[in-house]
């Protein structure tokens, strides 16, 4: 199925000519090639669990439904206790959750109820069961509860007619709690977004087959399954395409016209074994960004092929992990439909002392295991965090985002890390 074509500002070209981009620029680049799915299905709540609301609902039902106990305890009216305490009053009824019959409180008695009982009329106070005397059918009180204390009211949460879930939130456990709460039982959805990914390289073999020599096992397929691995999406999956310039442009022409995103890892810098960027070129591709200032993940290319949205990503694991998390999942993510944005940063102070290069934000997996004054992570870099470093992302608790103009990272610098999704 081939979608909407999106115009670019620029023709592919082989070449990485051009302004080197901030993180931030390539990613609302990105964000803005998208096109967001328009395609809507309508599931029951128990098939909706990560899918996107694309349409508001209308809540059927106030919550609660009904004023009623909050607590095991005495139905009463406050004014019935006059003068100074204790005060005894006649117990008349038992009221459970489920009960149907409406009752109304005489002056000068209480009733028995439990959690979830409907509140009787004339009743404005519940007082817990501890904190009372049972005597027979005799209740005695001794403070004076305040005006609807222990009472839920009807609406108090949610009203009818509200909106529970707003289009664009991601369907959660609770959200979907909320949607039957108030009396939904179906959720308008978008389709899943289409994705379609491939590896390049002819020294790229599938983990579990013999290795060659010169030859690498493909992780990179098994990463970025994994990180796909959504309900908000349906992947397929195109395998290993060898440096073969026109198998690789037949490859990037069936997976666009099949799918909205196209994802590839490999074969995106200029070197005369790199032919994605020929064969983007040759099916007349348009491409926004060419050359981030990342580190790692320098060379990459995002973009549009026909009705698809593109993204290569370097070869490199790290690289192309590093990438996919900053540039290419908040682009995707818009394509879906969400319109929260997934920001799972958090403050941090570094607890290592690291001299770098300027002039690209760097990336770097951290781990941590005491916390200072204020309750922020203390944070150990693992490993060198070099493109094709596998071990110590393996390890990190998340990543964190050394920025451009920092050439020297001290012990206590403030630091933002990215929370690593399990």
């Amino acid at each position: 199925m081939r979608k909407a074509t999106l115009s670019l500002a620029e023709p592919c070209t082989t070449g990485k000519a051009g302004p080197v981009l901030s993180v931030d620029a390539a990613r609302l680049r990105a964000m803005a090639a998208c096109a967001p799915l328009t395609d809507i299905e309508e599931l029951p709540l128990d098939q909706a669990l990560g899918r996107i609301m694309a349409h508001s609902a209308s809540a059927l039902s106030d919550l609660p439904p009904f004023d009623n106990s909050a607590m095991d305890g005495y139905a009463l009216r406050i004014g019935d206790l006059a003068g100074s305490g204790p005060w005894s009053l006649d117990v008349h009824e038992r009221i459970a959750a489920g009960d149907g019959l409406h009752r109304i409180l005489p002056e000068g008695a209480a009733f028995r109820i439990f959690t979830g009982a409907p509140i009787p009329s004339g009743a404005d106070a519940v007082v817990m069961q501890e904190r009372v005397t049972r005597d027979g059918d005799t209740v005695r009180i001794d403070t004076v509860p305040r005006l609807g204390a222990n009472i839920r009211k009807q609406g108090e949460d949610r009203a009818a007619g509200s909106v529970p879930v707003p289009v664009g939130q991601l369907l959660t456990a609770p959200r979907l709690a909320l949607l039957a709460a108030q009396g939904l039982a179906t959720v308008s959805v978008y389709r899943p977004l289409s994705v379609g990914i491939f590896s390049t390289g002819n020294e790229l073999q599938e983990p579990g087959e013999p290795l060659g020599y010169g030859q690498i096992y493909n992780s990179n397929r098994v990463m970025l399954r994994a990180l796909l691995k959504q309900p908000w999406i349906t992947l397929t999956d195109y395998g290993i395409l060898r440096d073969n310039a026109e198998a690789i442009r037949g490859a990037i022409r069936t997976a666009a016209l099949a799918n909205d995103v196209v994802v590839s890892s490999g074969g995106v810098s200029a070197g005369e074994e790199d032919h994605v960027l020929d064969a983007l070129r040759r099916e007349d591709a348009t491409l926004d960004v060419l050359k981030v200032a990342i580190r790692p993940g320098k060379p990459l290319t995002i973009g549009r092929i026909g009705g698809a949205l593109y993204f290569g990503l370097p070869g490199n694991p790290y690289a192309a992990l590093i990438t996919f998390s900053q540039i290419a999942r908040p682009a995707m993510r818009r394509s879906a439909g969400h319109s929260e944005a997934s920001d799972c940063w958090m403050p941090a102070v570094s607890g290592f002392e690291y001299c770098r290069a300027t002039g690209r934000t760097e990336y770097v997996p951290v781990t941590w295991e005491h916390r200072d004054p204020y309750g922020r992570p203390i944070l150990q870099r693992l490993g060198q965090g070099a493109s094709a470093s596998l071990g110590p992302i393996a390890l990190a608790r998340g990543i964190a985002a050394l920025p451009p103009d920092v050439e020297q990272v001290l012990p206590g610098m403030p630091l933002a890390v990215d929370l690593l999704e399990s």
